[in-house]
Formats: C-alpha cells, sequence, structure tokens
C-alpha cells in the first residue's frame, strides 16, 4: 500500500483508539494523507463542501426537530398511552407497551436517540414501579429505539440512498418488515421476561378506556397517516415528509395541544440543531475521506479481498455481517456508512445483490451498532434517561441483541424480508 492508504487505514485507526473524535480522527488522516499524496490541502474543503450538499440530506434535520417537537407536544405520551390500552393486560404487557410505542414514534421521528430518549423518559420509571428491573426496562427501551432507523421514515436510509444514490423511497420500504420482526422479537423477550420473574398483568382496558386513549392519541396516530400516506401516495417526497412532519408537530404542539410555548421553540430548534451538527459534521468530514479512499483505490481493493473469502456467498455476506457488527459496536454508523459506503456497494455488486436489499442489509446492521456496547448512541442515550450504568444495561441486553442478530441474518439471507413490499411502489 502507498504512504496514504496506511495513513487512511491505519492512522485513522490509530486516532480513535487514542480517543480522538470521529471527525477529526477522519479530517486529520485526509489531511495527513492529500499532503502524502502531494495533493493540494483545499480538496479536503472541497469535498467536504460536496459531501453536504445533497438535497435529500435536508431531510436529516427535520426529521431530529419532528422528534423533538413530538416530544415537547405531547405527542409521544399520547403514543404511549394508546399502546398501553393495547397490551398492557398481556403478560409483559408493559414491556410491549414501550415496543408499540416505539413502533408508533418511530413513524414520525426516524431517528434511533429520539426514540429511545421520549419512550425511555416515560416507561422506565413506569415499569421499574411495575416490578420490573431497572437495567432491563433501560436495555428494552434502547433496544426499542433502534426500531426508528428500520421503520420509515428513517435517517439512516437517508444517509445511505445519497451515498448509494438509491431511491430512499424503497430504502424505507425495505426497513418495515425488520423493524416490525424485531419489534415482535423484543415483544416476546418481554413477555418471558415477565413470566419468568412474576410480574403480575396489568387489568384490561375498558371500551371506554380505549375510546379515550384513541381519541386523545389521534393527533399522534395522524402523523404518521400523513407522512407516510404523503412519501407513498406521490403527494411528496422523502425530504419534503420531513418538512411536513415537522409542521406537523408544531402546530399539533403549539395549537392543539398546546403544550408547546413560543418561549419554548429556540430551545428545542437549538437542540435539533446541536444533534444534526454533530451528525452533518461526520458526514461532511467522511466525504473527503472517502473520496480520498476511492482515489486510492481501496475499495475495490478490499472487496476483492472479502468475496475472495469463500466461493460461497453466505460465508462471505456472515463475514461482511461479523465485520460490521465490530465496526458498529465501536464506530458511528454515519460515518461508518460513508466511510464503508465504496467497499460495500462493490462487494455486494460482485455478490450479486440487490442494491436495496444490500442498503437494508447494511442499515440493519449498523442500526444494531447503535444499540451495542460499548460505543452505541442508543445506549448512552438510555444511561443518561435512567442513571443506570453501561455495564448494567450492557448486561441486560444479552436477550434483545440475539433478536437483534437473527433479525439482521433474516434480511440478509431471506431476501423478501427487505424485499417483499417493493411491489407497492
Amino acid at each position: 500500500m502507498s504512504e496514504a492508504a496506511w495513513i487512511l487505514s491505519a492512522g485513522f485507526a490509530g486516532m480513535l483508539l487514542l480517543g480522538v473524535p470521529f471527525a477529526f480522527a477522519l479530517g486529520i488522516a485526509t489531511l495527513g494523507a492529500l499532503l502524502a499524496s502531494d495533493i493540494e490541502v483545499i480538496a479536503l474543503a472541497q469535498k467536504m463542501i460536496s459531501g453536504s450538499q445533497s438535497f435529500s440530506l435536508l431531510a436529516i434535520p427535520f426529521f431530529v426537530l419532528a422528534g423533538d417537537l413530538m416530544t415537547a407536544g405531547g405527542l409521544s405520551r399520547r403514543l404511549v398511552a394508546v399502546a398501553n390500552a393495547l397490551v398492557r393486560h398481556v403478560t409483559g404487557g408493559l414491556g410491549m407497551v414501550a415496543v408499540i410505542a416505539a413502533l408508533f414514534f418511530a413513524a414520525i421521528s426516524g431517528s434511533a436517540p429520539a426514540t429511545t430518549a421520549a419512550i425511555g423518559t416515560i416507561m422506565i420509571p413506569e415499569m421499574e414501579k411495575r416490578g420490573y428491573d431497572r437495567a432491563f426496562a433501560t436495555a428494552l427501551a434502547v433496544s426499542a429505539g433502534i426500531i426508528g432507523p428500520l421503520i420509515p421514515p428513517s435517517i439512516p436510509f437517508v444517509i445511505w440512498g445519497v451515498i448509494a444514490e438509491e431511491s430512499i423511497a424503497r430504502l424505507f420500504l425495505s426497513g418495515l418488515v425488520p423493524g416490525i420482526l424485531l419489534a415482535t422479537g423484543l415483544m416476546l423477550v418481554s413477555w418471558f421476561y415477565a413470566r419468568r420473574h412474576a410480574i403480575p398483568r396489568e387489568s384490561r382496558a375498558t371500551g371506554r378506556e380505549m375510546a379515550h386513549a384513541f381519541w386523545d392519541g389521534k393527533w399522534a396516530l395522524g402523523g404518521p397517516v400523513i407522512i407516510l400516506g404523503g412519501i407513498y401516495g406521490g403527494i411528496f417526497t422523502p425530504t419534503e415528509a420531513a418538512v411536513v412532519g415537522a409542521f406537523y408537530a408544531l402546530v399539533v404542539g403549539m395549537f392543539v395541544h398546546r403544550e408547546v410555548k413560543l418561549a419554548d421553540l429556540p430551545r428545542i430548534t437549538l437542540g435539533a440543531l446541536r444533534t444534526t451538527a454533530i451528525v452533518m459534521f461526520i458526514i461532511t468530514a467522511a466525504a473527503g475521506f472517502g473520496w480520498l479512499v476511492a482515489f486510492e483505490q481501496l475499495p475495490p481493493k478490499i472487496a476483492s479481498l472479502l468475496t475472495e473469502i469463500s466461493d460461497h456467498n453466505w460465508l462471505v455476506l456472515l463475514t461482511i455481517n461479523a465485520m460490521l457488527l465490530l465496526i458498529g459496536a465501536v464506530m458511528d454508523n454515519v460515518a461508518a456508512m460513508v466511510i464503508l459506503g465504496g467497499v460495500l456497494i462493490t462487494a455486494g455488486n460482485d455478490l450479486g445483490m440487490d442494491p436495496i436489499h444490500l442498503g437494508a442489509m447494511v442499515t440493519t446492521n449498523l442500526t444494531v451498532g447503535m444499540a451495542t456496547p460499548p460505543f452505541g448512541y442508543a445506549l448512552f442515550v438510555g444511561a443518561a434517561v435512567s442513571k443506570v450504568g453501561i455495564w448494567d444495561i450492557s448486561k441486560a441486553m444479552g436477550p434483545m441483541i440475539a433478536i437483534m442478530v437473527l433479525v439482521l441474518l433474516a434480511v440478509t439471507y431471506i431476501p423478501a424480508v427487505s424485499l417483499a413490499l417493493q411491489s407497492l411502489l
């Protein structure tokens, strides 16, 4: 390998081990490789700017803002109430409430951290009151949180669609079945936990309680219908849907439920901007890094090494998944997508994979990484919400991670899991 290639690989890995933040490590490695290759360093700034110029990336700040407005406006609390009325009487019902509420919330926010925070804040104290261990409740909230990026709309699918130049609407559809499978698995975990620990069941909701929950939550339930109906009805694009979602959450929060005040908007907007700035800094830094990686022709070389591991595609896919799981456990999923995008797309082409199937596999894998110790982003959000240590949450997550891996294997080896709904488009 050339000197630049060593800097991009070993140099970048070394900085991560030393604790340098991802975006800075990407930028420093790229700058060092440019100097080693005698390329004008202005190229880094140019690539960083061009990497942020995709119209589709506008979906990110608006989906983040929509999630924050939903939480502030009481929509997430009403979604929990609807889920509670539906399943609270089942063994493990309160845990199932957290999962179903995450499904509802995911259909607007598209974000794992936002879903974890919104559902965890409400459900963790309630589950603890009913006899669930606080660490288990937190682990369930974190695991349910990663349904956010699988159920459409989804921020990671937006990012992968930009990288791979694939239809974001089709990628959204590819995550729906995996998201539902994950939700089903997590509800089974809750059922087994409650049965094993003799958690008492709640009383069944009366018809009046059910009607009240749905009536009070009608505006919260209307959000996913408007957003997803608009996308797949051809009324607006996924990027425009993000704007519609944020506007809908704002109007409902301020004028219907009246829980968002005008004075709250600067704080809510600033919080969404901070989250967006972190994501976009990583994307732009990774764009320069990825360009130089491609210039050094590393993607085809690495892809060739991966595909030559075996003549059996299933073994190659297993190797790729294992690699991504390890990377996802220590690296931000956005950075991993941008850095490894070229390698994975080339490998997928060599294996003859459908591009949407590949996108679903990669996104599902790296989404699992958001809940995987030691550096999963949703894991840290859960710890902040519950005040439970990362190690305690990680120990409780064993069954949930097993379910995540099973769903990932289903997505990988059964193409219909991600492609069955494509006929809707």
